[in-house]
């Protein structure tokens, strides 16, 4: 991507056929199908790119077996469609992951669940051509594996002997990656995008949105980003840009938050190859994953009332998870084995009327108001396609243009094989798969700037792939601007190593040798607090890194590590 600066100059200076009001992988999404179109695009985000919902989902790019109990075939089905095209456009970071049901006692595995599965396998079945010697991922159909087959895709139920389980597979992603992915392929078809700008209120001609009126969140500056088109992508926050318009002009359906919490833990503590489907009590069910190292657990689905800009995971929903896990697995987990916490919100769509209002959470809807406005808004991660695909075919029929969507032939990023890569003298042999994984090709420029300064070769937090080069990377590249935009979505350590990061300030006792010692043992340093927690030494060589590329001063990059510990004590990654 641009320099944000880049981005400001052209977003000030310019006058855009759309304009796209969010970072989120919707947002994203309308930026690449419009300027892949041939509309000029420009992109604005609040904060940092996928810092809302976008960064806090399950990590899964899936049909949703659990709609079939709804009979919501048609939903089911466009999922199914779009996750065989992300495999095929974005291999490296969508990929299949096998699923498990397990049977105990001798039982054999639920009738009804079968039924499910055989349905879903019916809707997996695709019949787009593609182009010849092209592959493509298609699942095999369920099966009933044996209760060995079983424990050695997840070894934490040994324990309990299962004799037998259902097979299937779904895929997963990293859902911060594949925004950051899209991102950077709008781009090249001429999108503008910088985040830290936000959209104050629209501006009009005629009673026609012509663009907004936006604030520098960093220099607080505002300034005009003119645009014929203007397309609200904003997600859970979709009704707070002009809600009078939105809610008085038609009854158009609210939008009702719904918190959705995950926990992870250490492959040691809960071992996974596969993915389980774990009972959790009353008829609902949570996911068991093997994700980036760790194993993440999720997740719930419980209204939420309050802010948004921050979502706390909920003592009572983590323990939920927890409860749900070791019922299930026979353990003994609690909250001090937890690696990391996380929860967002989702826009689940109600029609605002107790008496029918209907959860059509994952279906998307586009709403067009007097203004010209569009918003687009519900959905899921796995049909963001789809969705942006219904917002920019509002603008071509309102328009009369002959432009067909592209994005259903568009690759994202591009794959790399792990031996394609050069070894860098000091970098852990475990970090390029990490690598070609999380950047494809891409990946070549981190170890680039690892080969130029021999500390970024080093890993961030001990014993864990990912790169101080991935850091230095994020503000030449990805418009990084702050601690937690590299540790909660550049990286993912945030999720993963939460404790290494920060720690609650009652926990640290340092012995005698100051910052040097602590920083050499990979301990919590004192240099950066708030009132219940400060950062460790990853986060602080993170910020050294940053302060070199940003031009940040001593105090500047101490005020950072502050505003990172607030950060995360706010995200309540720790639970601290």
């Amino acid at each position: 991507m641009i320099q944000r600066a880049q981005a400001l100059a052209a977003l000030a200076g310019s006058e855009f056929d759309v304009l796209v009001i969010g970072g989120g992988i919707t947002g994203a999404g309308v930026a690449l199908d419009a300027a892949s179109r041939g509309y000029s695009v420009g992109l604005l985000e609040r904060t940092d790119y996928a810092a809302g919902t976008s960064s806090r989902s399950s990590k899964l790019v899936h049909g949703g077996l659990r709609y079939l109990q709804n009979f919501d075939l048609g939903l089911v089905r466009e999922a199914l469609v779009e996750r065989q095209l992300k495999v095929a456009l974005a291999p490296h970071l969508v990929r299949p992951l096998p699923l498990v049901v397990p049977a105990f006692d001798g039982a054999r595995p639920d009738r009804l669940m079968g039924v499910g599965l055989n349905l879903y396998d019916v809707m997996s079945v695709t019949r787009e051509r593609r182009s010849a010697g092209e592959q493509t991922w298609s699942p095999a159909r369920h099966r009933i594996i044996s209760g060995e087959d079983v424990k050695e895709l997840l070894p934490a139920l040994a324990a309990r002997e299962p004799s037998s389980g259902y097979l299937f597979y779904d895929c997963q992603t990293d859902d911060v990656r594949l925004v950051l992915t899209v991102l950077g392929e709008a781009e090249r078809f001429g999108a503008v995008c910088a985040n830290r700008v936000g959209a104050v209120e629209l501006i009009e001609r005629d009673g026609r949105a012509c663009g907004v009126r936006a604030v520098d969140g960093e220099s607080g500056e505002q300034f005009e980003v003119r645009a014929a088109n203007v397309v609200n992508a904003t997600g859970v926050w979709a009704d707070e840009l002009r809600p009078g318009e939105l809610h008085d002009e038609a009854e158009l359906p609210r939008i009702r938050p719904s918190r959705g919490t995950h926990i992870t833990f250490s492959h040691e503590r809960l071992p996974l190859v596969g993915g389980a489907i774990v009972p959790a009590g009353e008829g609902r069910s949570i996911f068991a994953l093997p994700w980036l190292g760790r194993t993440l657990v999720g997740t719930t689905d419980n209204d939420y009332e309050g802010p948004l800009e921050h979502v706390r995971p909920a003592e009572q929903d983590v323990a939920y998870l927890l409860e749900a896990v070791n019922s299930f697995f026979a353990s003994e987990l609690t909250a001090a084995d937890l690696t990391g916490a996380y929860a967002g919100v989702r826009p689940l769509i109600s029609t605002g009327d107790s008496k029918k209002s209907v959860d059509i959470s994952r279906k998307a809807e586009l709403f067009e108001t007097s203004s010209g406005m569009i918003t687009i808004t519900g959905g899921k991660l796995t049909t963001w396609r789809r969705m942006a695909k219904l917002a920019v075919d509002r603008l071509v029929e309102r328009e009369a243009r002959d432009a067909p969507c592209r994005t259903q032939e568009i690759p994202l990023g591009q794959a790399v094989e792990v031996g394609e890569l050069p070894q860098v003298e000091g970098v852990a042999q475990e970090a390029y798969a990490a690598l070609a994984a999380r950047y494809g090709y891409a990946a070549h420029q981190v170890l680039e700037l690892a080969a130029e300064r021999g500390e970024l070769a080093q890993p961030i937090v001990p014993g864990l792939p990912d790169l101080l080069a991935e850091a230095a990377l994020a503000a030449r590249n990805e418009q990084a601007r702050s601690v937690g935009d590299v540790l909660l979505r550049r990286t993912r350590l945030g999720l993963l190593a939460a404790h290494e990061l920060v720690v609650d300030a009652q926990d640290v006792h340092l012995a005698g040798g100051g910052e040097d010692r602590a920083a050499s043992a990979g301990e919590p340093q004192r240099s950066a607090t708030t009132g219940t927690a400060e950062v460790g030494a990853p986060a602080r060589r993170v910020a050294d890194v940053l302060a070199r590329e940003l031009q940040w001063s001593p105090a500047r990059t101490t005020a950072e590590l502050e505003r990172f510990a607030q950060e995360a004590h706010a995200e309540g990654i720790a639970l601290a």
